[in-house]
């Protein structure tokens, strides 16, 4: 089967789909692997190295997009739905749930979307989110320890404190693997970090990992108000597969929070789990409301692209190889690959996209 690799055109976006190596792997399994120019020259992968393993390089996306089988980073922007058609599968991060726009483009283009975010592993989790889970929560803290300077607003505080004076408070909303990777960052910088979950199976595992380094709490209203309130740096890092992330903290809320407090909001990718926060980009991450310093960027790991890629291409991979070696048939094959596809030729075949942005839900097995 034909792969196609395009240059992700998201603002500030370097990651690619496949790594040279990745794309060597296809090309030794008997597959073709199109790879638009320079998609990778900005991290390292620079088109000699495709075309080294074997890989073709072409100039234009439309070129990439004639292909049967799509690997992408991140959601098709404006620009590219135009080059797609009807049975073409996307293997890509979708996040449909939050963007009524990208889920009617792709409905009327009839492709076969195949979301990276909500494929299941055997035991119900997701593997190809973990990966960029892993980068979102350690650079969380980074961008939060980043707001937090004078300069963008923040108040000033150290995470990290110095010897004689208070640490910096982090409080994590999510024990996931957002929040665990965040926790891990935010301790080995010194704060003084809270974890918030709703799970008390998850505390336990958090309080096994860490010790009495982390405090974690059972998120109900009221540890919400009392940690979020009194916090230097709030993570959110809520998720629930599929869906819109819930708005756990409201305006009300962010308005007691400390003036130059900051928010590092990675839900933002389903719509954000914090009321005051609204989809940044690289270009310009950060913004102030209710006088506190919010960073919400809805492609984090792109700030760290060549260690994101690789870690991507390692989980994506095998599932690639399934699509291009069966098509669509892999789907049928492997109950969890199943589980990541959204659209199929103008029908909305996630139940909680569905749910969420008032589509009519079909069963996939009834469609192929």
């Amino acid at each position: 089967m034909k792969i196609g690799v395009p240059k992700e055109i998201k603002d500030h976006e370097y990651r690619v789909g496949i790594t040279p190596a990745g794309a060597r792997v296809l090309l030794e399994a008997g597959h073709e692997v199109l790879v638009q120019t320079q998609a990778g020259d900005a991290i390292g992968f620079h088109d000699e190295l495709y075309r080294a393993v074997g890989a073709q390089i072409v100039a234009m996306a439309k070129d990439v997009y004639q292909c049967p089988l799509v690997v992408k980073v991140k959601e098709p922007q404006d620009s590219e739905f135009v080059l797609m058609h009807e049975g073409q599968m996307l293997f890509t991060y979708l996040h449909l749930a939050p963007d009524p726009q990208q889920a009617s483009q792709l409905l009327a283009q009839k492709v076969i979307g195949i979301a990276y975010e909500t494929v299941t592993d055997q035991n119900g989790r997701l593997p190809l989110l973990v990966p960029m889970s892993e980068v979102a929560g350690r650079i969380a803290i980074q961008a939060g320890a980043f707001g937090l300077q004078m300069i963008n607003g923040g108040r000033g505080v150290l995470l990290g404190g110095v010897p004689g004076v208070q640490r910096g408070k982090v409080v994590v909303i999510g024990g996931g693997v957002v929040g665990t990777e965040a926790a891990k960052m935010a301790l080995g910088l010194g704060a003084d970090v809270t974890v918030l979950d709703s799970s008390l199976a998850r505390l336990r595992q958090l309080d096994d990992l860490f010790g009495p380094a982390l405090k974690t709490r059972f998120s109900e209203t009221h540890a919400l108000h009392a940690l979020v309130s009194g916090a230097d740096l709030v993570v959110g890092a809520v998720l629930l597969p599929g869906h819109a992330a819930p708005k756990l903290v409201n305006r009300e809320l962010v308005k007691k929070m400390r003036k130059g407090a900051v928010i590092v909001d990675v839900a933002i990718d389903q719509g954000g789990c914090i009321e005051t926060s609204r989809p940044t980009s690289h270009s310009d991450p950060m913004y102030v409301d209710e006088g506190v310093v919010h960073y919400c960027v809805t492609n984090m790991p792109g700030a760290c692209a060549r260690t994101a890629t690789m870690a991507l291409t390692n989980a994506t991979l095998p599932y690639v190889l399934q699509l291009a070696g069966l098509g669509v048939q892999a789907l049928k094959q492997d109950a969890g690959l199943m589980n990541g596809l959204n659209v199929y030729k103008g029908c909305v075949t996630n139940q909680a996209v569905a749910n969420d942005l008032g589509y009519d839900y079909v069963a996939a097995e009834t469609l192929f």
